[in-house]
């Protein structure tokens, strides 16, 4: 099924593009589907050639390499001679704006010092410090709904939860969760690429309001961090703030919530994991690697700077590449059985990308998955999918249900 495209893809196909290497990509922003994608969709576009030519791939509309090997993932995401991550999410250019994510959108030598500007502050040992906060957040809202035995859980944990503990961090009004929630939706769910621009304008505009706040008034928080932060022997510039702000806003919602939906989906679905989960709670964060495996949902984007050919595709400055975490972690050559979910595989995998680009924000990605799962199993017994529910995901560039309506015996 499909919601319009309100962002025309570019179907032209550049000369140097061979014919049969062009192929109708499902997984883009347009596109949605009532089946859960990891059970058809994502295994048979995992038997595609190494490398294809997707139009429409980007948000934006354009056309992107797609390469599907892990191996060839990791090669794209250390080269960063041959590809630029510079203005790749797009959310500065909808709006004629000069900044890009910090530091999802630096290239080296800049990366590597905004990058260890902000290691310390989501470093595990940290992590470690937050949990009764984190914890307190996810028990807030299973009080809401575990006693009453059904859900609509994206919406009531989510989405919530993790939008909850951004705002702790951040040192913003937890009043604003609504709002946020809906720019979000805006940001990254919505294929009309002006709905798109509103949503980036309203969030620079809110972060720019709460850094000059922040700097008036410091506080020990995230963004009072980012407004007085030094680089060397320099203040931030207000790209890099504003850059700085939107990345955390970007990365802290939707893909944990995602990455959230995604693992409480495949525990509904499959009964005896969940089982074993609560039986044996000291598991889960060994499964909560295999989960993120075998349900990565997140595409980034490269864009060529010279010519280069990799694994027989011929790019060429101005291509963009398709950084897909959902292929390359069902890539068979490097997984045994890769669309089989083994809770005790204990992977090493790319769901949180790679190299100089691996997700700041991971220790705390994890620490609330962890905490999702422990909390929820603890305090619901064995759950599933409503009968006759119909459940719609989105298919690009994150995977996402946009309902997930769960059931269970009250106890």
């Amino acid at each position: 099924m499909s919601n319009g495209v309100a962002a025309p893809i570019r179907s032209v196909i550049p000369d140097h593009v061979p014919p049969e290497l062009v192929f109708d990509y499902p997984l883009i922003v347009s596109r949605k589907t009532t089946e859960n994608p990891f059970d058809r969709i994502v295994p048979e576009v995992a038997t595609w050639p190494d490398v294809f030519y997707a139009p429409g791939a980007v948000p934006t509309g354009d056309a992107a390499w797609v390469f599907r090997r892990a191996a060839d993932l990791r090669r794209l995401f250390k080269d960063t001679e041959n590809f630029t991550a510079r203005g790749w999410a797009s959310f500065s250019g909808l709006i004629g704006d000069s900044w890009y994510q910090v530091p999802v959108e630096y290239d080296p030598p800049e990366h590597g010092p905004l990058r260890s500007l902000l290691n310390p502050l989501l470093s595990p040992a940290r992590m470690i410090t937050l949990d009764a906060k984190v914890r307190n957040y996810a028990r807030h809202y299973i009080a809401l709904f575990k006693d009453r035995g059904h859900c609509e859980f994206m919406s009531e944990f989510a989405f919530k939860f993790p939008i909850a503990v951004f705002l702790e961090l951040m040192g913003l009004p937890q009043d604003d969760v609504e709002q946020l929630l809906a720019w979000e939706m805006g940001l990254l769910h919505e294929p009309d690429v002006m709905k798109m621009a509103d949503a980036t304008r309203s969030v620079r505009d809110y972060l720019e309001v709460k850094l000059a706040e922040s700097a008036r008034n410091p506080r020990d928080d995230f963004i009072s961090f980012i407004a007085t932060a030094r680089l060397a022997d320099r203040a931030l510039s207000r790209d890099e703030q504003v850059g700085m702000a939107f990345n955390f806003y970007t990365g802290g919602l939707d893909t944990v919530s995602t990455n959230i939906a995604l693992h409480f989906r495949h525990l509904a679905e499959n009964p005896e994991h969940q089982a074993t989960l609560r039986a044996h709670p000291e598991r889960i964060p060994l499964a909560t690697e295999e989960l993120l495996r075998a349900y990565a949902a997140v595409t980034t984007f490269r864009i060529c700077t010279r010519e280069v050919v990799i694994n027989g595709a011929r790019i060429m400055p101005g291509d963009r590449v398709a950084l897909s975490t959902t292929l390359a972690c069902r890539d068979e050559s490097k997984y045994e059985n890769p669309h089989e979910i083994r809770l005790d595989r204990g992977p090493q995998h790319e769901g949180f990308a790679f190299g100089p680009h691996r997700c700041v924000g991971m220790h705390l990605a994890r620490r609330e998955m962890h905490c999702a799962l422990e909390e929820v199993l603890a305090a619901i017994p064995q759950f599933g999918i409503e009968p006759g529910a119909t459940i719609v995901s989105t298919l690009g560039p994150i995977i996402q249900p946009e309902t997930l309506p769960l059931v269970w015996e009250p106890r």
